[in-house]
């Protein structure tokens, strides 16, 4: 999102300064990124409207008013307003922001009534004067990024403190927000009562501001976390090997709140290395292992979506290769910390601390810097070399894959595997889903429960994202409920339909 600049002069005589302003804010590296400018001879659309009402119109479009007054005054209407005039008057109507630049040390030798002009905005708002266009120039960076700073852009306020340009508390789940309260009370004692109003709880967690919420409010709670945050998600790739080259297998954009960028990102790994399901014998669950410990996967994920740098346009990347898992994230360690002490045990030092303590309250991390060494000592239980961690031109972690016990396996299982796999990534990028592939392709053998589906696909019990996948290809038509009348019936099992099977049968045939 940017803020749209309305340039407003007499047309002559600023001709030159409004084109070469508007070249000079396109082309500027910082407010490139955060203005795009309008000048009426450039900009105006075709239109049957009469140019004095075209004009003021796309003035209501902009969130800038940047005049431009000089020694003239311009055409003047039947009620003796110019153009210039007409669009101070609108922007001041409308509470549109007002930067004044004004030619000239004094202004005795100006028509009257642009002198009437420059009285009246003296009064209200600040004005500064050039004498040449390379002091315009000057004087107008300082008022846009004076403008930045007071609207929370650019300041000293930490990017999860400040507030989300265009958000309100409408663009907020508030059933997510209530989940979370409920989560935040039962296992950390969050002081806030079950109904509490999402302003209450984000005042409470300091994510509000001036009742606008911050840019952490909006990751962690917001319906459309992106819209606001274009980089926020998370890119996960599987590739084939151990190098990045394509053709890519299987590859997947996960969007939502911080915790649908953890839970996503997670179940993508969990889907594509190896698992081990266990007997019944010890219990009613059949124990789930996985090449890589489950937490391991977790912890360094997490990490990177809390620590990251969101001031940066990169994205959170995952790839999977044969030997290891990668996860990278834009962003450094903070001083005080270096790669020696992160494999030692340390204090916390949270990049971003308003949204890190709100997943602690969700449960999703410790305080204390506990993360990494769990995830050595659980690869080091688990006979898995110890992670590693790189600053590259970011922070990376690799998580080894153990060594295959067959280097070599025979050609027709590794062709088997090779039209699984393939089958599994077509499936997915159908179903815009990993796990949905998964439970899909274990449907395909027998009608099967929830209960009975999640060991299968790795899961230690049935988990609110299968619940939500299920529910998902229910409404895609491509399994069904062996029980329709009884949709919460204990003996409920899902199967393929013959939309199901004909999608099936046509990905097999590609």
């Amino acid at each position: 999102m940017s803020f749209r600049i309305f340039i407003s002069s007499v047309q002559k005589e600023f001709e030159t300064e409004r084109a070469s302003l508007a070249a000079f804010i396109q082309g500027d590296p910082l407010l490139s990124k955060q203005f795009e400018t309008f000048v009426f001879e450039q900009d105006l659309p075709a239109s049957d409207q009469r140019p004095d009402q075209a004009y003021l119109d796309e003035l209501s479009k902009c969130d800038l008013y940047l005049g431009l007054f000089g020694d003239e005054y311009g055409w003047e209407d039947e009620d003796g307003l110019s153009p210039t005039h007409l669009e101070f008057n609108r922007a001041t109507e409308l509470g549109i922001s007002r930067l004044i630049h004004i030619k000239g040390a004094d202004d005795q030798d100006k028509h009257p009534k642009m002198q009437a002009l420059i009285r009246a905005a003296g009064n209200e708002v600040i004005r500064r004067r050039f004498d040449s266009y390379d002091s315009l120039r000057a004087n107008v960076y300082a008022s846009l990024v004076n403008h930045l700073e007071s609207t929370g852009i650019l300041h000293n306020l930490p990017w999860d403190a400040t507030p989300a340009r265009g958000a309100n508390l409408d663009d907020l789940n508030v059933e997510a927000i209530a989940r979370f309260v409920r989560s935040a009370r039962k296992w950390r004692n969050f002081p806030l009562p079950e109904d509490a109003t999402a302003s209450e709880v984000l005042a409470k967690l300091h994510l509000l501001e001036a009742n606008t919420p911050t840019q952490g409010a909006v990751l962690l709670f917001g319906r459309e976390p992106q819209r606001f945050l274009p980089a926020s998600l998370v890119k996960c790739a599987h590739f084939h090997g151990t190098r990045v080259a394509k053709p890519i297998p299987a590859h997947l954009d996960v969007r939502g709140t911080a915790f649908d960028l953890v839970n996503g990102a997670v179940d993508f790994v969990l889907s594509k290395i190896n698992v081990s399901v266990g007997t019944r014998e010890a219990s009613s669950e059949a124990p789930v292992e996985y090449e890589i410990p489950q937490e391991v996967v977790r912890e360094a994920i997490v990490n990177a979506v809390a620590h990251r740098d969101y001031n940066s346009n990169a994205s959170v990347q995952v790839s999977i290769f044969d030997n290891r898992v990668e996860i990278w994230n834009p962003g450094g360690l903070p001083p005080s910390l270096t790669l020696a002490l992160l494999r030692k045990e340390h204090r916390s030092f949270p990049r971003n601390l308003l949204f890190a303590e709100a997943l602690y309250l969700a449960r999703y991390i410790e305080r204390y810097g506990t993360g990494t060494g769990d995830m050595i000592r659980l690869c080091r239980e688990a006979g898995l070399p110890e992670p590693d961690f790189q600053l590259t031109d970011g922070f990376l972690t690799i998580l080894h894959r153990p060594a295959r016990a067959n280097d070599k396996p025979k050609a027709a299982s590794t062709n088997q595997q090779g039209l699984e796999s393939r089958l599994e990534s077509r499936l997915e990028s159908r179903l815009e889903s990993a796990l949905a592939a998964k439970v899909f392709l274990v449907l395909r053998e027998q009608p099967l429960g929830k209960a009975a589906i999640a060991p299968i696909i790795g899961h230690k019990s049935v988990s609110g994202e299968l619940h939500k996948q299920i529910n998902r290809m229910l409404e895609q038509k491509v399994i069904e409920r062996t029980i329709p009348d009884k949709p919460t019936s204990r003996l409920q099992k899902y199967r393929l339909t013959a939309k199901g099977r004909a999608l099936l049968d046509s990905l097999e045939a590609e």
